[in-house]
């Protein structure tokens, strides 16, 4: 069993590693938000299989996911796991390790980059600098229930000197920006948020932390997104602000 990170969305961001696997496989059973066109690199006779998680409408449940990766392995298939980005943030890779685990089933990882990486790259902001910022956080805007989790460390957040990246956002930026100010964010503080990173509908909205959420509020936006906030991102702020980065985006490729 392999998991294998499929980046943001541009396949040509795909690791080495990650195209091997793609290119050995029997099955791939693909997340949701895996860009259709890192499929190009998956070998031909290769059964790919669309097991989606999204927030809305009907998906895959984890068990069962983990009872097919576990069933096709033992059947003596060799199995690829593709996930968006990384499959170590955010994408429930612990689960799926240790069902394998425990069913005797051997587990490799590929990496892939982040799609904050991935974000950054395209904006050219450094989430890190020497001089000013101290600590990159990565922060997940949605839990198990679907809502915002209570149990953020609220005063990190409102740390002037770290750079954070807020995946799965797009419901509850409004929330978390609000109770990130309550505990000394400055509501000045620059926020970018990105849909569909890297990808040809990539969609960059620029704000603060205090209007952010109003800015996202009843959007259609492509893609997962990600809410970027911190001082690194200024220049971004003085270059767009009110702005938006809306690329045209070219016909779907349906998944196989």
């Amino acid at each position: 069993m392999t998991l294998v990170g499929a980046g943001p969305g541009d396949p040509e961001l795909l690791t080495l590693r990650a195209v091997r696997a793609l290119q050995s496989a029997d099955i791939i059973l693909i997340d949701d938000l895996v860009s259709p066109d890192v499929l190009d690199f998956a070998r031909r006779e290769a059964k790919k299989m669309l097991v989606g998680k999204t927030g809305d409408g009907p998906a895959c449940k984890q068990d069962e996911i983990n009872a097919l990766m576990i069933a096709l392995a033992k059947a003596g298939r060799r199995v690829v796991r593709l996930k968006g980005g990384d499959p170590l943030i955010f994408a429930r890779a612990g689960e799926e390790i240790a069902a394998c685990r425990a069913a005797g089933i051997p587990v490799e990882v590929v990496p892939g980059i982040s799609a904050a990486q991935g974000a950054a790259a395209r904006l050219a902001v450094p989430l890190t600098q020497r001089r000013d910022i101290r600590r990159l956080q990565y922060v997940t805007g949605h839990g198990a229930d679907g809502r915002l989790p209570q149990d953020i460390d609220w005063a990190s957040l409102a740390d002037p000197t770290a750079t954070t990246v807020v995946y799965m956002a797009k419901k509850t930026i409004g929330e978390l920006a609000a109770r990130a100010i309550a505990s000394g964010l400055s509501p000045d503080t620059p926020a970018v948020a990105v849909a569909a990173a890297t990808r040809p509908q990539e969609t960059v909205i620029v704000g603060t932390v205090s209007n952010i959420g109003a800015k996202l509020a009843g959007r259609s936006l492509p893609g997962p997104v990600l809410v970027f906030i911190g001082r690194v991102f200024e220049h971004v702020k003085g270059a767009a602000i009110g702005m938006e980065s809306v690329p045209a985006p070219r016909a779907a490729v349906r998944m196989m």
